[in-house]
């Protein structure tokens, strides 16, 4: 896939994998629109991406509220274009410190599913249809090995993921032959503050740089087509 000149929206921007895929995607010509609740640290990340030569634009928004999807897909579509790549990696553990099922809060719970499940589905809903009419377009999921593993206390979490994941495989069945593309990606576990808030006694040395992950996506988006 050509990444030069592409419209690219990037969620969850302001810090971890996010925040490294905006960098990396500096210097591919990409023009990107990178969303995030946290203005301050968004528009670090943006003139960071500048500094490398990169165009960023930071859109102050939060996934899960119902009303973000339009406005952001609005506001990408003034600024950079219809996008040609969609990166969901906004996410929410859900309650921390984490905890099992039968102790997990209903607001808890349902800040999970909406940041990490219905947020994607209505931001892919609001942007797919440009991309279908051209032909053309990728939407990167990003995931864990918590959609496919049971772990005690990542019950919130690993559920959000795991629906995450099959809305993926349902879009891709039904755009199938319009060029769209979903990608699902496990970056596995990463040296982020999401990852030390749900282990922090983990030891930081044997978890994967996120600037690592951001390598990997960025260049699966790159063998798309080939």
């Amino acid at each position: 896939m050509e990444l030069r000149g592409a419209a690219v929206i990037v969620t969850g921007a302001s810090r971890g994998l996010g925040a490294a895929l905006a960098r990396e995607l500096a210097t591919t010509g990409a023009r990107q629109v990178l969303v995030a609740r946290d203005s301050q640290a968004l528009e670090q990340v943006a003139e960071d991406v500048r500094r490398r030569g990169g165009e960023a634009h930071p859109v102050v928004a939060d996934v899960a509220q119902p009303e973000a999807a339009g406005r952001i897909a609005g506001m990408a579509g003034a600024l950079v274009g219809p996008p040609a790549v969609l990166v969901h990696n906004a996410g929410s553990l859900g309650p921390v410190p984490l905890r099992p099922l039968a102790d997990t809060g209903d607001a808890a719970f349902e800040e999970a599913m909406a940041t990490n499940v219905v947020g994607p589905f209505r931001l892919t809903r609001a942007v797919v249809g440009t991309m279908a009419l051209r032909g053309q377009g990728a939407v990167v999921l990003i995931s864990s090995d918590a959609a496919t593993t049971a772990y005690p206390g990542w019950g919130a979490y690993g559920v959000s993921k795991a629906a995450l994941e099959h809305l993926g495989r349902i879009w891709q069945e039904e755009l199938a032959g319009t060029g769209v593309r979903f990608l699902t990606v496990d970056p596995g576990e990463m040296d982020t503050r999401m990852h030390r808030d749900a282990a922090p006694e983990a030891d930081p040395t044997s978890l994967l740089p996120p600037e690592t992950a951001a390598v990997r996506v960025v260049q699966l988006l790159r063998e798309l087509g080939q």
